[in-house]
């Protein structure tokens, strides 16, 4: 009988490492769409791992938007795109030896932070919707809109406030461009577009037959 903890432990480490794998596969695979289908493996594996933490909710939110909305959309306009990745990744092995270098002093220093906090900070308690007697989405939800309402609203606000903007910022006017006006198509009457003509109907003349050409042979 495989003990409940080890057997947590094990699928953690083996969610994990496929996560760890399918996001270096996002940037070192050559064809987009492989980089595409990399990434919603990356976002399904980190979603395992959210179950694993009780965070049920973050987990269904993650694949329902992400993987079903977002990467689909993604996958689709990859696919209808003919991109060009030659000379996109040109250089790029020139330009690889720093780039490592710069990672892993980023890296460090993010470790380090971390163990400083960590070192500062007592140990965390018992997960707080346990505690609670609620599921994980119950307790995130009364905590949202009872104790965050504030945050949680300015939060949107700020992004409607971007979506509106980044709309705003990308509309452009192009002359010799044809569009349409809904408000200009409702207001349209038949008589602007419509105009009945009354013709008095008449018989086109009639040509007068020729006579029938006679034999000069035969006599009248």
């Amino acid at each position: 009988m495989i003990d409940p903890s080890v057997f947590q432990l094990v699928c953690f480490y083996a969610f994990a490492a496929v996560t760890v794998v399918a996001a270096l596969g996002v940037i070192t695979l050559r064809n987009s769409v492989h980089a595409v289908l990399s990434l919603v493996l990356t976002f399904f594996s980190t979603a395992c791992i959210w179950l694993l933490a009780e965070a049920e909710f973050l987990a269904i939110a993650l694949i329902v938007v992400y993987v079903g909305a977002v990467m689909v959309l993604f996958l689709f306009v990859v696919m209808m795109l003919d991109i060009k990745q030659e000379h996109l990744r040109e250089g790029f092995i020139r330009y690889l030896p720093v780039g490592i270098v710069v990672a892993l002093v980023m890296l460090v220093e993010m470790l380090a932070l971390i163990g400083v906090r960590t070192m500062h900070e007592a140990v965390m308690g018992a997960n707080p919707a346990t505690a609670a007697g609620l599921s994980n989405t119950q307790w995130l939800g009364q905590a949202l809109y009872t104790q965050f309402l504030l945050p949680f609203e300015i939060a949107a606000l700020i992004l409607t406030v971007g979506v509106v903007a980044a709309v705003a910022l990308t509309l452009r006017h192009r002359g010799g461009t044809r569009h349409q006006t809904a408000a200009q198509q409702v207001a349209v009457k038949a008589s602007d577009r419509v105009r009945i003509v009354k013709m008095a109907a008449e018989r086109p003349a009639t040509e007068t037959p020729a006579a029938p050409a006679q034999n000069p042979e035969t006599k009248p």
